[in-house]
């Protein structure tokens, strides 16, 4: 049987959608991320929050959720396995034992230099330059900013 065509004029051919080219671009680096990080034993998500701590140590976990975009809900089991690696350890609040800060161990710390090498190897695993990276994160959080901005 012979498929047949909806969109006649071609308005939502995938190849021409912007929400594709962006969706298929980010799982195509993430899996470049996952070859480079394996080095490491970690995976991109982890590399994620290990990011916001190198930045920031002794976030609370709700403030490493916030800078990620997550939910707690879901940045909790990230930082569990990362401490499971003896990357960072949790200790709670002495004034508030509902808040829970995370901090870089040594091994997390140490972490840092082995991960300077990423974005280098991310470049040159994707083609991509440092200026057209910096061009290409400038657009898309520009495109994010309207959305935020004009979104109800």
């Amino acid at each position: 049987m012979k498929p047949s065509i909806t969109d006649k004029d071609g308005l939502l051919r995938l190849e021409d959608q912007l929400c594709f080219a962006l969706y298929s671009t980010s799982r195509a680096i993430t899996k470049q991320y996952a070859l480079l990080l394996s080095e490491m034993g970690i995976t991109y998500p982890q590399y994620l929050v290990l990011m916001v701590l190198w930045s920031r140590d002794g976030l609370l976990v709700s403030e490493v959720a916030k800078a990620l975009e997550l939910e707690p809900a879901t940045t909790t089991p990230l930082i569990q396995r990362l401490e499971k690696q003896g990357l960072v350890d949790r200790k709670r609040s002495s004034e508030d034992e509902r808040r829970v800060h995370v901090f870089l161990t040594g091994k997390g710390r140490s972490f840092y230099q082995e991960a300077l090498k990423i974005p280098h190897a991310l470049g040159c695993a994707t083609g991509v330059t440092p200026e057209t990276a910096a061009k290409l994160i400038a657009e898309t959080q520009a495109i994010k900013d309207y959305i935020e901005a004009n979104s109800d």
